[in-house]
């Protein structure tokens, strides 16, 4: 993988691969939803409100694999110095804090008429909650530092360091008395759903993956850009005042 390091071979992968992700997001959006909202069932205790766990757990799951992307790709600029590893994390973050603000608040909306509340301050709903700061901090770091080197390296040790909360959320269920149920799909005796609601999760999920791999694309291309943009500046500002010194 380290020669699509290399950003024109990047570029030009992802001019191969972004139209099939955008049209697949499409394709598996529509057939998710129409499977979630038509012929899904509705849950025998909780009704119809059960579909919002069509938006809630996909939206879950990738916020905990976005920020999976996001450790690796900062110990991939700190380890290996890889040319693309700062700018793939940094196009990655604003999508995992907007997964993440997604399943905080189609949580709440699960939630108030499940157990009567809209938040707890329960192991699962902290440790995700702690995750979305996680994200506004990284962001935060790469607009604080004016300099992008110090600003990447900032921010790929937040990163590294951030990612010790990612088995607290997964694991939480199991090492905590929450609210929240137990693992239902990934398990190693197999899904506790019902075939009728796991295929229409299954492609919300095959849809939130392939919208990352979209915008993510579509991300690092514009930052590539900027930089080519801001490099130029540097340079035509380097060649004025060398002029100016003559």
């Amino acid at each position: 993988m380290h020669k699509f390091a290399n950003p024109t071979r990047f570029l030009k992968l992802a001019a191969a691969v972004f139209p099939w992700a955008a049209g697949l997001t499409i394709a598996l959006f529509a057939a998710g939803l129409v499977m979630a909202l038509v012929f899904s069932p509705d849950d025998y205790q909780q009704g119809s409100t059960v579909r919002i766990m069509y938006l809630h757990v996909p939206a879950a799951w990738m916020a905990l694999f976005t920020y999976t992307v996001l450790a690796a790709s900062g110990a991939a600029s700190l380890i290996w110095k890889h040319p693309l590893a700062d700018v793939a994390g940094k196009a990655a973050a604003p999508i995992g804090a907007m997964f993440t603000a997604l399943a905080l608040v189609t949580g709440m909306l699960w939630g108030e008429p499940m157990w009567g509340t809209w938040w707890v301050w329960d192991a699962r709903l902290t440790s995700v909650l702690v995750l979305f700061f996680l994200y506004l901090g990284y962001m935060a770091v790469w607009d604080a530092i004016d300099n992008r080197a110090t600003a990447g390296k900032a921010a790929a040790i937040l990163a590294v360091v951030g990612f010790i909360n990612v088995p607290i959320i997964k694991f939480s269920v199991d090492w905590w008395n929450t609210l929240h149920q137990p693992a239902s799909v990934f398990r190693m005796d197999g899904p506790t759903i019902d075939a009728s609601m796991l295929w229409p999760l299954g492609l919300m999920f095959g849809a939130f993956n392939a919208y990352f791999v979209t915008v993510l694309i579509w991300r690092i291309r514009a930052e590539l850009q900027a930089r080519r943009v801001r490099a130029l500046e540097d340079l035509l500002v380097r060649q004025t005042e060398r002029e100016s010194a003559v």
